[in-house]
């Protein structure tokens, strides 16, 4: 049953205000420490890693890992829209290069170590080995290297086996356990799907770009940009507090497509704007699962047009939902196969395999045909063009 998206008001109009005024300050905190402690750990770090493994910029010091740690805890517990994999791929990194340089390694081995300790990072946030070490290929280096690949594996097994010893082995995301058969004749159901949210990845990398760029030319400091954003936050934590946070409630929903569709042009319209805002904030926090609750709010868009136009063909609207996560990944971040094993993992949906790769293609397609540069690559560009 399909049901509408209610304002959760849990609390009186003063513990309203008490609640805004913690989702600011915290993101003041936040910021403060970044700017004054930490300055490369603001944003998702993840630019700063390949900036790192290319030969353009130095490792954070071990000093980064506290400031990422607790900022980004404050930042997210705040409500901001964040994800949590950005900080752990840079603290992954920087804690371990830290230890090549501890035990005294060589620039080979120090940069594989640093590349395999960013993807262990990955891999525990998402409680997903493989996408760990195929990202640090695919996005990270850029190419196959049989040390790195070694290490990234190693690393990203022990990470998890860690990880799975502390919190369980569960996926992040519960699919339900009928079978999804999916016809050849549905593939073209999915490749548009892929059209449709390849054009939205673009429109999301505009958005994110254009956001920040507005946020720097606000005549406040950072910490009261914060501030600001933050009282956002609160708000929507006060007003709906699922909508809060890196949205995994929201992926979650639409993959049980318990979202009615008359609330998701609203719902993703409002997780695009506040997820922005949320990144010029200038704290820690990441990308990836605010992307992945667009690309699933897409997806089940995507899906319920599909059963207008084609019921005979659509089935159900999960396998929608779970190729517009990796289809919007795919055209962000331009790293298909980090995205659908990503998404593959955090789902346990295996036999989509199929459908992951229309839909990824096509969006692959249309961001590249647009011109539109990778979302990491352009936030990369855009601070070493800010450093001369």
């Amino acid at each position: 049953m399909r049901t509408t998206l209610a304002l959760d008001v849990l609390h009186p109009f003063p513990a309203g205000l008490m609640i805004i005024a913690i989702g600011s300050i915290t993101a003041f905190i936040a910021a403060w420490m970044v700017r004054r402690l930490a300055p490369l750990a603001s944003g998702s770090g993840i630019p700063h890693v390949e900036a790192v493994l290319a030969g353009l910029a130095t490792p954070a010091s071990v000093g980064l890992i506290p400031v990422k740690f607790i900022g980004g805890l404050l930042a997210i517990g705040g409500g901001l829209a964040l994800g949590r994999e950005g900080p752990s791929v840079q603290m992954g990194a920087t804690a371990a290069n830290t230890i090549g340089r501890l035990l005294r390694l060589g620039p080979a081995d120090s940069r594989s170590l640093l590349a395999a300790g960013a993807g262990a990072g990955l891999a525990t946030a998402f409680n997903a080995p493989g996408a760990g070490a195929i990202f640090v290929l695919e996005e990270l280096v850029g190419k196959f290297e049989a040390r790195t690949a070694c290490s990234a594996l190693g690393a990203s097994v022990s990470a998890i086996l860690v990880a799975r010893a502390l919190l369980g082995g569960d996926p992040d995301f519960v699919v339900a356990d009928s079978p999804m058969v999916i016809s050849v004749s549905t593939q073209v159901l999915f490749l548009l799907t892929g059209l449709a949210v390849g054009l939205l990845s673009v429109v999301y990398n505009r958005t994110v770009l254009a956001t920040l760029r507005l946020a720097e030319r606000m005549n406040a400091s950072v910490e009261i940009r914060a501030a600001a954003i933050g009282a956002i936050g609160g708000l929507i934590v006060w007003l709906t507090p699922r909508l809060a946070g890196g949205g995994d409630w929201i992926t979650q929903s639409a993959i049980n497509g318990t979202l009615i569709w008359t609330a998701l042009p609203g719902l993703y319209a409002l997780r695009l704007v506040f997820g922005s805002i949320s990144y010029a904030a200038a704290t820690p926090g990441g990308l990836f699962a605010p992307m992945l609750a667009l690309g699933a709010l897409a997806g089940l868009g995507c899906g319920d047009l599909a059963h207008v136009l084609a019921p005979t063909l659509a089935g159900r609207t999960t396998p929608f939902v779970v190729v517009g996560m990796a289809a919007m990944f795919a055209g962000a971040v331009r790293a298909p196969l980090t995205g659908i094993i990503l998404v593959t993992e955090m789902t346990n949906t295996p036999s989509l395999l199929l459908p992951l790769l229309s839909g990824s293609f096509a969006a692959m397609f249309v961001a590249d045909g647009m011109g539109e540069a990778p979302i990491y690559e352009a936030l990369r560009t855009r601070a070493a063009s800010e450093k001369r």
